[in-house]
């Protein structure tokens, strides 16, 4: 089982750092490439993959302060991929630690089965050191924005931009905390079953949730005696995995029943599946995304929630859409640099630069301002991302409704959260080590009611 673990673990880094591809999707193309079927082995890959992924930044370099003058870039992919996992098992995983040096040798050993004895020969000479070298040495010659870095493992660049929008304090409690996982939440889906007879179920099957407040459908896991994904609940759909910032999306933007409504960049599904919740399966969602792999994942999901009322479109929402509506909602949920769910996605955090936001705006901005367009007079249209930079959030609504003066910020409801940055009081910020859950962004804006023609000044 641990060669197996350990090979896919090896070869899903090596994908992710070739291809930049996420975890997930890394993880499963190795499954499917290896053809492994071992359970336990997998669970594991994917715990060593997550752990050493998340704590990227410090783990290399250390290594690079064991192979000074050498780097770890100079080595193959494979051998980059051993030595990350390594020093996360042998020495993180224990927490500095005496190393166990029984372990380090079987490891070193599944090493030269997996990559070869010649390829390891290379390395050999620096595993005792990596086992005996102190945990300060990856701090050599750094200044007080790379300790941070290195302390909360983020990337440089994002503890100086964090420092310089929320300032140094804020920044230090809200990186620190963010090595904690927020609480998983659930959506209780009343399109399956009646929300008693699922909470019911929830308790005969050794789950304890609580209900968070605020939110209609909402609750938190506080305990379960079997992984979430197994409950007859979960594999039904009337009980859905959902992050409380995503559900207090949905409900900002207020579907009602006999709507129509589009959903912008849609995929996987989530939020779809809790429109027509909320609709009651009444109205029309037209959702849209431009890919096909991800819509291929909305269509199971909105076959495994109930909705009879959601139609896929797969387009470009940069683009004027192939669709001639004027909608009550739109809901723009556009592509971000993720930055509010940096604790999920670790792989996010090094695949980004300072530049990645100005691209990621340009992005949003082109979408949301084609999208105006479609939505009706008196209508809503809702901006959210799971980024909290203010470019890609407070500065696209600014300048949103400076080129859109048919448009204004309308109150949200429910009242959660906290106030939005640059005196959008009306919008709303969600970040994890405050609120225990995704970090957001909420805008929502309203179309003035005798504009019955777009208004926009290009």
């Amino acid at each position: 089982m641990l060669k197996e673990a350990w090979t896919l673990s090896i070869e899903t880094l090596s994908w992710m750092q070739m291809q930049r591809m996420s975890e997930r999707l890394a993880l499963t193309k190795t499954i499917k490439q290896l053809q492994i079927e071992n359970f336990d082995a997998a669970r594991l890959a994917n715990k060593l993959v997550y752990e050493t992924t998340k704590k990227q930044n410090f783990i290399d370099a250390f290594i690079n302060s064991v192979l000074a003058p050498r780097t770890l870039d100079e080595f193959d992919l494979g051998v980059q991929a051993f030595l990350r996992l390594f020093v996360y098992q042998t020495r993180i995983a224990k927490n500095w630690a005496k190393p166990d040096l029984e372990e380090a040798e079987n490891t070193a050993r599944l090493a030269r089965l997996i990559l070869s004895w010649k390829t390891m020969q290379q390395v050999e000479p620096f595993l005792g050191r990596l086992l005996t070298q102190n945990r300060t040495a990856a701090y050599m010659q750094t200044d007080d924005e790379t300790r941070i870095a290195l302390d909360t493992f983020h990337p440089t660049w994002f503890v100086k931009y964090c420092i310089k929008l929320f300032g140094r304090h804020e920044t230090l409690t809200m990186l620190n905390v963010a090595q904690q996982q927020p609480p998983t939440y659930l959506r209780l889906n009343t399109l399956k079953a009646e929300e008693k007879e699922t909470l019911d179920r929830l308790t005969r099957e050794g789950v304890q949730i609580e209900k968070i407040s605020q939110l209609r459908h909402a609750y938190k896991v506080l305990d379960t005696k079997q992984p979430l994904t197994s409950l007859q609940s979960i594999r039904e759909g009337s009980a859905y995995v959902q992050d409380k910032a995503s559900i207090f999306t949905v409900e900002a933007a207020n579907p009602q029943p006999a709507m129509t409504i589009l959903d912008i960049c849609a995929a996987p599904g989530a939020k779809t599946t809790y429109l027509a919740q909320l609709m009651q399966n009444r109205g029309t969602i037209y959702s849209v995304d431009y890919s096909k792999r991800r819509m291929a994942t909305w269509k199971r999901e909105i076959a495994h929630m109930g909705v009879d009322i959601a139609e896929p479109l797969i387009a470009d929402a940069r683009q004027p859409l192939p669709l001639n509506v004027e909608a009550d909602l739109v809901l723009v949920d556009p592509p971000c640099t993720s930055t509010g769910v940096f604790w999920k996605l670790p792989s996010a955090k090094w695949r980004l630069s300072s530049h990645s936001i100005e691209r990621m705006a340009d992005v949003q901005w082109q979408i949301i301002n084609i999208c105006a367009g479609n939505v009706k007079a008196g209508g809503t249209l809702v901006y959210s991302t799971c980024s909290i930079t203010a470019e890609e959030n407070e500065m696209i609504i600014e300048r949103f409704l400076k080129w859109h003066v048919e448009f204004s910020l309308a109150e949200i409801a429910p009242n959660m959260g906290c106030t939005a940055l640059r005196g959008l009081d009306k919008c709303r910020r969600l970040y994890p080590y405050i609120h225990q859950c995704n970090g957001a962004f909420i805008a929502k804006l309203q179309k003035q009611q005798d504009c019955n023609k777009p208004c926009s000044h290009v």
